[in-house]
């Protein structure tokens, strides 16, 4: 195509050159090439309205001065290149007509700055408008507006939801009495009036989250766990409505029919509860979205039973091929992705039948139940084996029934009723009065201190006692008034009872409960034949669960808070083996100034300044990923009062000097 011209004007012609016939001008001021995503968009905005502006060019010429037939695009490189990946997608021709004003007065290199900062770009408000006017008023969709303008449908939405926002908030953003972050922040929520209220109520320049937290003060957001345990799906097939939020990665979004959620999550419960009685067996279920700490029932455990010989084969052989597995790529720095499965799966079934190894017999199931509680993950929880005071005479008779009373224990429970005294005095004789009683007792009690404390075996053995007891059965059989109590520690730290720790103690409960006998009447003579080390085992697992050293705000225990700084320093106790600093676990929660000062003291003060410009859930993520594996804590996690006394922790770690011997005085 040759190139003709409108004008006569060598100083500003304007002409069409063929596309291929053009250039950049090597005098450009431009020298970081343009995003493919700006010349994508400038693509898509020339195939909907033509291009709306000319290049600005001048010939091309070579070393003797003579022109090449090229021209040299000095403004509307974008533009150029823009038409280019047009004729790569076969939209037009290589050699497409461009319209062009030549331009030999002004100096290229000028031209092509001043085309780029001689402007002023047009307020973000005013191109949200924009779009809401190309949507409401001129009918164009979604995908259609994102065409024209080569961008995605959700950055068309995350426009139109930000022109939706109150016009006297709008104008308050044109006029920088707010950020953008806050503008998305009221974009939340469509309602003007609660947008315009809840600026009226925050303090001046507050925190995105801030503005969120008040707009959103009804909602559920949708990593709720009873939103992940209903499923947003089913949640929007029972008619509730969910507000998405286009600005977070994740868009999942607030719940708004907070009612509608609650009955769909105890309903699903109920359905698990119902299986439970119906399948398994259990006298009865209860739905809790927290476990009922303090529930005060009994609970029984599984006993061991033997496998099928159908499961020991198969057990066998899960274990047999994962041994084999593991020998053949224990040196494999990573496992190719169908070796990882398969160990996965082996896994599963291994720990499949692993759960066979233990059950619960007939004979309890109908006397006692079980709770189905909701985990902070979404998942449901189902805790066996719990009887309720109206259960306990039917359990022991279930028992009574299926196993005869050991010697030991007729001797146990001839001994410790201690009803036959009351009732009468000797063969034939009268009731004796309860004052009498309770005299007679007194000094009974009293001799039992006076003996008991001259004999420490035997008292480290009741002690032992009291607190199985109290611990495991939740019943009246010791003669100590030993209370322990292990306080719920759910109350204070939200979704404790779901990590890694919290089931390693639950799992030492249960295999110290799967042990102990089922009637308590049995329980001094199995602690009296424990050997030493196993009673002491179970002992300071008693004792430990009644170990409580939260910081409350309502509680001022500086001397418990002391001991345990000195618990810790004997027991050297390493936190980083239960807790790791996150963002859901504390990064997340504090202000920006404090995880500076975590990665700073952790990471060194560089590290820390790589992050400091950050956004607070960027800068929470970096810093998670830079205290990993330093072994940082907060110093709550490592000291809660002030120091302990060295000197304590010696004379408590020293074993190897007898203690002197304390006499007491007569």
């Amino acid at each position: 195509m040759t190139t003709k011209a409108k004008s006569k004007t060598n100083n500003s012609a304007e002409i069409f050159v063929p596309l291929n016939k053009l250039k950049k001008s090597p005098k450009h001021a431009r020298k970081v090439l343009h995003t493919e995503a700006a010349i994508a968009a400038l693509a898509a905005s020339i195939a909907y309205k033509g291009m709306l502006q000319n290049l600005v060019v001048e010939p091309e010429v070579d070393d003797a001065g003579a022109a090449t037939g090229f021209y040299l695009v000095t403004i509307g490189e974008g533009r150029r290149l823009a038409q280019l990946l047009r004729v790569q997608r076969k939209e037009i021709k290589k050699s497409e007509p461009m319209r062009c004003t030549v331009d030999l007065a002004n100096d290229p290199t000028e031209i092509s700055l001043d085309e780029n900062v001689t402007r002023s770009d047009l307020h973000p408000a005013d191109q949200y408008e924009v779009f809401r006017y190309l949507a409401e008023e001129k009918g164009r969709g979604v995908e259609d507006i994102a065409a024209r303008f080569g961008v995605t449908a959700h950055v068309v939405r995350q426009r139109l939801r930000l022109a939706a926002v109150s016009p006297n908030l709008i104008q308050t953003y044109r006029d920088g009495g707010l950020t953008l972050d806050q503008l998305i922040a009221f974009s939340i929520v469509g309602d003007h009036e609660r947008q315009e209220a809840a600026f009226e109520r925050l303090a001046p320049n507050p925190e995105p989250y801030m503005i969120r937290r008040i707009l959103l003060e009804a909602k559920v957001p949708a990593r709720d766990r009873r939103a992940r345990f209903v499923g947003l799906e089913a949640y929007e097939a029972a008619g509730g409505s969910i507000l998405r939020d286009l600005f977070s990665e994740s868009q999942d979004g607030f719940l708004e029919d907070v009612a509608l959620l609650d009955r769909l999550t105890k309903e699903k419960l109920d359905s698990i509860a119902a299986r439970l009685c119906e399948q398994e067996g259990w006298k009865w279920a209860e739905v809790h979205l927290d476990f009922p700490h303090a529930h005060g029932l009994r609970r029984l455990y599984p006993s061991p039973v033997d496998f099928s010989p159908e499961d020991a084969a198969a057990y066998e052989a899960a274990q047999s091929a994962f041994n084999a597995l593991t020998e053949q790529y224990d040196d494999a720095e990573e496992l190719p992705d169908d070796i990882d499965a398969r160990f996965g799966e082996l896994e599963a079934e291994i720990e499949r039948l692993d759960a066979k190894r233990e059950a619960y017999g007939a004979d309890v199931k109908v006397c006692s139940g079980a709770f189905v509680v909701l985990n902070h993950d979404g998942t449901a929880r189902i805790e066996r084996g719990f009887v309720r005071r109206d259960d306990e005479k039917l359990l022991n008779a279930e028992q009574a029934d299926g196993s005869p009373v050991t010697d030991s224990a007729a001797r146990v429970e001839g001994a410790s009723t201690g009803d036959e005294g009351m009732e009468s005095e000797g063969n034939g004789g009268k009731s004796l009065s309860d004052v009498l009683a309770r005299d007679l007792t007194a000094h009974r009690t009293l001799g039992l201190r006076l003996a008991l404390g001259e004999q420490p075996h035997v008292a480290l053995l009741a002690a032992v006692h009291a607190l199985v007891a109290r611990t495991f059965y939740r019943q009246e059989v010791s003669c100590l008034d030993i209370r322990p109590v292990a306080a719920s520690l759910a109350a204070h730290a939200e979704g404790i009872d779901d990590i890694d720790a919290a089931r390693a103690l639950a799992d030492r409960h249960g295999r110290w409960a799967s042990q102990l006998p089922h009637a308590p009447s049995d329980l001094w003579c199995f602690i009296a034949e424990l050997d030493h080390d196993s009673r002491m085992a179970l002992f300071a697992h008693c004792v430990a669960l009644t170990v409580f050293a939260v910081r409350a705000p309502w509680e001022q225990r500086p001397l418990a808070w002391a001991t345990a700084d000195t618990v810790a320093s004997v027991l050297e106790l390493d936190m980083n083996r239960y807790w790791k600093p996150t963002v859901r676990s504390y990064l997340g929660r504090v202000s920006k100034e404090n995880i500076l000062a975590a990665v700073r003291e952790a990471a060194g003060p560089d590290a820390a300044e790589r992050i400091a410009g950050m956004k607070k859930v960027a800068m929470a993520e970096a810093a998670e990923e830079l205290l990993g594996g330093t072994g940082w804590l907060p110093r709550l996690m490592t000291q809660s009062a002030p120091q302990a006394d060295d000197a304590l922790v010696h004379r408590t770690n020293t074993t190897d000097e007898a203690p002197e011997t304390l006499v007491a005085a007569e």
